[in-house]
């Protein structure tokens, strides 16, 4: 899919400015166009439907702006994951765009971050992906708690020494803000700017169905697993807090080599049964 999107300058309020040209769909308007590319391939119809949603784009990549990436760099990445989701868009399924391509932009912007920060030696210990994932997470809670911060008690909740607590929060402080204030009399900020993409409550039911018919594809797949094959995809795959190779390994007196193997395995035999019916459109 080759198409002139509008490049990520050096300055955010630049971007902002270019991408607010381009207007928001109705949802008429974008069934038709989603129609056109999913059955004619026609790149003007894939062209309007990503550039009328780079706005929401933005809106997930601030999410992660506390990782410590720059947020022009999220915002790309996000951009990227936006084209994969119109790429493979099914408009026959009776859900918006957005609802589908919100995986497709976080999943992108995710492997970005962590393989970011793979390359500096980070989160290659269980304990310091668990600091990296719920540092924010855990420092608000004790804000709340306390009254004020407290790395110490942060340090103890996370179960790490107060010397990784200070040096993830200087990595993961970002260069830039969006909640920098932009105006010197109504205190408006970058985001401000943005529009309002989240779903309305018919969207969020589509979203909640669609969800729920995978959860429960999902389960018939994992059902067809042998209990060796369900335990390391529980373990390692569906799991909040998953297992390692090793540990799984030393659980079944195996190598890791072989676990590998069989995760690798089980993962194919869950494709193979979900595909099929990802493919049939919706209320067949």
């Amino acid at each position: 899919m080759t198409m002139a999107l509008p490049v990520v300058a050096d300055s955010l309020s630049l971007y902002f400015a270019e991408i607010k040209k381009f207007p928001v769909l109705s949802p008429e308007e974008e069934h038709e166009l989603a129609v056109r590319f999913y059955r004619d391939k026609d790149i003007e119809a894939a062209h309007r439907l990503i550039t009328a949603n780079l706005r929401f784009v933005v809106k997930i990549a601030a999410e992660y702006r506390a990782y410590g990436m720059k947020m022009l760099d999220l915002i790309q990445e996000g951009n990227v994951g936006l084209m994969m989701a119109v790429r493979k868009f099914n408009p026959h399924r009776g859900i918006r765009l957005i609802s589908y391509a919100v995986w497709w932009i976080r999943a992108y912007i995710q492997n970005y971050i962590i393989s970011s920060w793979s390359l500096l030696k980070i989160g290659t210990t269980q304990a310091q992906k668990k600091l990296f994932f719920k540092l924010s997470q855990a420092k608000n809670a004790i804000m709340e708690l306390m009254g004020h911060d407290d790395t110490r008690a942060t340090a103890e909740a996370l179960d790490v020494k107060e010397t990784e607590i200070i040096e993830m929060d200087q990595r993961m402080r970002g260069e830039f803000s969006l909640d920098a204030v932009i105006g010197d009399d109504d205190g408006s900020t970058l985001l401000d700017g943005l529009a309002d993409e989240r779903l309305n409550q018919e969207e969020v039911l589509a979203d909640l169905q669609e969800n729920r018919l995978l959860q429960r594809q999902i389960g018939h797949a994992v059902a067809g697993l042998n209990d060796k094959e369900r335990f390391i995809i529980e373990k390692r795959v569906t799991a909040d807090d998953p297992l390692t190779l090793q540990e799984i390994a030393d659980h079944f007196a195996i190598s890791r080599e072989r676990v590998r193997q069989i995760e690798e395995g089980a993962l194919k035999k869950i494709k193979k049964v979900l595909l099929p019916l990802m493919a049939e459109p919706a209320g067949a």
